[in-house]
């Protein structure tokens, strides 16, 4: 006999909110353009002066100069399907000051040294949310 799944629903959730759940979180992915194909790279990031921050093991050179990137973050229950999703989009730029990028380095844990451990400050043009909970 297999238990009957509780009908499940998707909520939209103000910026604000989105902006708040995505506070709450240190990890997501970062989503770009690289020789005409989207690539999806792990993220850690932090919200400091209403710009995120995000370390990410992606080529420096992918990401020079102005380059419009996607940023999602999400914490959804495995057993249950309910949770949470935020998707932030906006040109993003190198944090290239070194005493900034000193202070993000130890602040943001990353995966790789090198030329593949990119900072990068996104100004989130638009910022979507969403939860998702049992239908009542």
């Amino acid at each position: 006999m297999t238990a009957s799944r509780a009908p499940r629903r998707m909520i939209d959730v103000s910026g604000e909110e989105a902006w708040y759940l995505l506070g709450g979180a240190s990890q997501g992915r970062m989503l770009y353009e690289q020789r005409d194909a989207l690539a999806v790279r792990p993220a850690c990031h932090v919200l400091e002066y209403g710009r995120l921050i995000v370390r990410t093991p992606a080529p420096g050179a992918a990401l020079s100069g102005r380059v419009h990137v996607t940023y999602h973050c999400d914490q959804l229950h495995p057993a249950t399907g309910t949770g949470w999703a935020v998707t932030a989009a906006g040109p993003a730029e190198p944090v290239t000051d070194p005493d900034e990028a000193a202070h993000y380095r130890r602040t943001l844990s990353g995966w790789a040294h090198g030329p593949h451990d990119t900072l990068l400050r996104i100004r989130p043009q638009s910022i979507t949310g969403f939860r998702f909970t049992h239908a009542s």
